[in-house]
């Protein structure tokens, strides 16, 4: 066997894990559920005292910084919601990673053929 035909068969393999790990990405992404960008953090009308608690989500959405607040039953959903699109945040990420990994290796091969 050639070195050539090694490498070609090494950047197939390549390509086809990079190929599986992006639909498991996508897998994981079609079975989420609501999602909201923000921080949420617990205020207080008299810091001093620690006195008037409530809860307030900050985000900002198309360069607009935004404040909601929060009623304390609905608390623990918001924060589900917010983990959620922090989790959405790391597999696009992932995604585009690997989706310029691939091109690049798919690129390599492309050219190494043209040099036969």
């Amino acid at each position: 066997m050639s070195i050539a035909y090694i490498s070609y068969t090494m950047t197939i393999k390549k390509l086809n894990r990079i190929v599986e790990r992006i639909n498991k990405i996508k897998e994981e992404l079609g079975q989420m559920g609501e999602m909201r960008p923000g921080t949420l953090s617990r205020q207080y009308k008299s810091p001093q005292n620690k006195a008037g608690a409530y809860w307030q989500l900050s985000y900002t959405r198309k360069m607009k910084s935004r404040t909601e607040y929060v009623r304390p039953a609905s608390v623990s959903e918001i924060r589900r919601q917010i983990a959620a699109y922090k989790r959405f945040k790391i597999l696009v990420d992932r995604w585009v990673d690997l989706a310029i990994e691939y091109s690049k290796l798919k690129t390599q091969l492309t050219e190494d053929k043209g040099r036969k």
